[in-house]
């Protein structure tokens, strides 16, 4: 008697294909991506787990021995992904998680080289995001729970017989969808992000633009606090002398980054200079501190987006921002004169600590190499 093997259909045969058309899109970032340890931040591979509880807020990514764990360079991916969402959701086009493109339109569109060696790279990224497994609490209401997931349910390339890559296809997590085509869940990031060469460069940029967004007196951070933020593998000391030395270097764009102490504590205060260039999608979080006390895929209907012209400033000047709670949970007192506000939830997610026991026994757990 012959087995007969059991076929899983595609997720892709049950959405309606969201077809990314050439066009320009501000850059954009899901909030919740932006101030906790989501990616690796070496370029070297990493299987250790990222274990971060602050509260009732837990985060922990999983890698296998194969991939690794996928690095902030590979969310990319996510950020370009989130773009190409918001921008057709504002031209009132319908999306899906879901996406057609081409290779091309990501590359350019995040300031890569198109050679044959980007592509491959563009592919192991694809690989690692995939691969990856996440387990958080964050937006999962008000009964604790946790969501399980990985940054890409599927994904597949369209090849021509000579290796000649035509368009891709992936598929995105509902959580990540969910985050994105909420609005209040957005930011709009500077291009110059994806010129940045380190990740804990880019790392920081993105708390910094998260938390410090206008803010005339931006945001206050202990790095003892930023280390655990970060799952960064090395040790305090070196993390803050990586720190101090991007201080000095000042290149993150639209903030400048300057040391402080007190008693016994190294500080960071984060605050915004020279805006650049496009409007931000909705409010940013108010001043505060954290814990320094056409795509060639055949019929396929085809949601084009229009590039829209250029703007003069980040943030609109007419705009004072509200309050944004959400951010101000991991503070615990203000840089400036104190409002009650800023710190109503101060305390409902202290410093980070360690989970102390793995919960995915399949997955490696072999240590990575040190960032």
């Amino acid at each position: 008697m012959s087995s007969r093997r059991l076929i899983t259909p595609s997720e892709r045969s049950k959405l309606d294909p969201f077809v990314v058309a050439t066009g320009d899109a501000s850059p954009r970032d899901q909030r919740n991506l932006m101030e906790r340890p989501f990616f690796s931040l070496a370029k070297a591979k990493r299987t250790r787990p990222i274990l971060y509880e602050a509260g009732d807020i837990r985060v922990e990514v999983y890698a296998v021995s194969e991939h690794g764990m996928a690095t902030i360079w590979d969310a990319d991916v996510l950020i370009w992904a989130a773009s190409q969402i918001v921008e057709a959701e504002n031209l009132g086009l319908k999306t899906s998680r879901f996406l057609r493109f081409t290779p091309y339109q990501l590359l350019t569109a995040v300031g890569r080289r198109t050679g044959a060696r980007d592509y491959k790279l563009l592919k192991g990224a694809l690989a690692r995001l995939q691969a990856t497994v996440i387990r958080t609490t964050i937006r999962q209401g008000e009964h604790w729970r946790r969501h399980q997931f990985s940054w890409i349910n599927e994904w597949e390339e369209c090849a021509q017989r000579d290796g000649r890559v035509e368009g891709m296809e992936l598929v995105l997590p509902d959580w990540f969808y969910r985050g994105v085509i909420d609005r209040s869940l957005v930011l709009t990031i500077d291009p110059a992000y994806f010129s940045l060469t380190g990740g804990i460069e880019r790392w920081l940029y993105r708390v910094a633009r998260k938390h410090a967004g206008r803010q005339p007196k931006g945001w206050l951070f202990e790095i003892a606090h930023l280390h655990r933020k970060s799952g960064s593998l090395v040790r305090v000391s070196d993390f803050a002398l990586q720190i101090r030395r991007i201080a000095v270097r000042q290149p993150l764009p639209g903030y400048q980054l300057h040391i402080e102490r007190e008693a016994r504590s190294e500080l960071l205060r984060i605050v915004p200079s020279k805006l650049s260039t496009s409007p931000v999608d909705s409010a940013v979080e108010a001043l505060g501190t954290s814990h320094a006390n056409s795509i060639g895929i055949p019929h396929a209907a085809l949601s084009g987006l229009r590039p829209r012209e250029p703007q003069l400033t980040l943030w609109p000047e007419t705009v004072i921002p509200d309050l944004n709670i959400e951010s101000n949970v991991e503070s615990n007192r203000c840089s400036g004169p104190a409002r009650l506000a800023d710190n109503a939830e101060a305390d409902a997610e202290r410093p980070t600590k360690h989970l102390s026991q793995p919960s995915l026994p399949l997955l490696d757990r072999k240590t990575g190499g040190r960032r």
